[in-house]
C-alpha cells in the first residue's frame, strides 16, 4: 500500500449554486490524503453527489479550488480536464453501463480516456488492454460474465462491472457515487468489500458518498458528515457519535 501522507486532494471553499437558486455546497473545505478511503454521509440533498460531480467537472463550482495531483479543476483546460478524468475514476448509482454490449466492452471504455479518440470510437483495444481487462474481471469474480451483455446480469454484478470499468484506467482516486443505494443488504456488503478491498490492495484512493452510516463506520478510514451542503463533521469512525450522527441528520 502506497503511502499516506501526501495530499491527492484538497477542496477550498467549494460552492455550486445551480440556476434555479438552490445552494448545493455552501463553502466545503477538507483534504484528502493518499490511500484513504473516505465516506461522505448525509441526507438526500445535503450536496453529496454534487461535491463528487465538482471534483471532476461534471458539475461546473460556483466558486472555490479543487486542486486535483497539482492540477487546478476548477480552472482546468481541456486538455487538463482529460487527464484528470483519466486518472479519476467514477462509479455511479445507477451502474452507467451500455447495457446491449458485453461485459468486456463496458470495462474497455475505462480505457478511451488514453486512446486516440478515432481508435476508441472504433473500439479497436489493444491486446494487452483486453487481457487487463479480463484481469480485473477475475479479480471480482465476474469471469463467466465476460462476453455476457450487460443487461443479462443483476445489479450487484453490473456494479461490479462498474467497479471494474473504473479500475481498467488505473485512476489514483475512485469517486464513488451512491454505489450501494440500489441494491440489498447482501449484495452491497458485497460491492463494499470488493471496493475496499482492491483500493487498499492497490493503495487506490476513495471518496464514496453513502447513506448507510453502519456502512460507513465499518469500512471507512475516515467519515465527512455534509448537512445542507457544508461540512459538520470530519474525523475517524470511533468519532462518530450518535450525537453527531444527529447532527448530520438533522430535520
Amino acid at each position: 500500500m502506497k503511502s499516506i501522507m501526501s495530499t491527492i486532494l484538497e477542496i477550498r471553499n467549494l460552492k455550486k449554486v445551480y440556476s434555479d437558486g438552490t445552494a448545493a455546497l455552501k463553502g466545503i473545505d477538507f483534504s484528502v490524503n493518499r490511500g484513504e478511503f473516505i465516506a461522505v454521509i448525509g441526507p438526500s440533498g445535503a450536496g453529496k453527489s454534487t461535491l463528487l460531480r465538482c471534483i471532476n467537472r461534471l458539475v461546473e463550482p460556483t466558486e472555490g479550488v479543487v486542486v486535483f495531483n497539482g492540477i487546478d479543476a476548477t480552472k482546468a483546460g481541456s486538455g487538463n480536464i482529460r487527464r484528470l478524468r483519466r486518472e479519476v475514476g467514477m462509479i455511479f448509482q445507477s451502474f452507467n453501463l451500455i447495457q446491449r454490449v458485453t461485459v468486456l466492452r463496458n470495462v474497455l471504455h475505462g480505457r478511451l480516456g488514453y486512446m486516440n479518440p478515432v481508435i476508441g470510437a472504433l473500439g479497436m483495444y489493444s491486446k494487452k488492454d483486453m487481457e487487463e481487462a479480463k484481469q480485473i474481471l477475475a479479480r471480482l469474480g465476474l469471469q463467466q460474465q465476460t462476453y455476457k451483455r450487460a443487461d443479462e446480469l443483476s445489479g450487484g454484478q453490473q456494479q461490479r462491472v462498474g467497479i471494474a470499468r473504473a479500475l481498467s484506467q488505473k485512476p489514483s482516486l475512485i469517486l464513488a457515487d451512491e454505489p450501494i443505494a440500489s441494491l440489498d443488504p447482501v449484495t452491497s456488503e458485497s460491492i463494499m468489500q470488493h471496493l475496499y478491498t482492491i483500493c487498499t490492495e492497490d493503495g487506490i484512493t476513495c471518496l464514496v458518498n453513502l447513506h448507510q452510516v453502519e456502512v460507513a463506520k465499518k469500512y471507512a478510514t475516515r467519515i465527512v458528515g455534509i448537512h445542507k451542503g457544508t461540512v459538520v463533521f470530519d474525523g475517524p469512525p470511533e468519532q462518530l457519535t450518535d450525537e453527531v450522527i444527529e447532527m448530520v441528520y438533522q430535520r
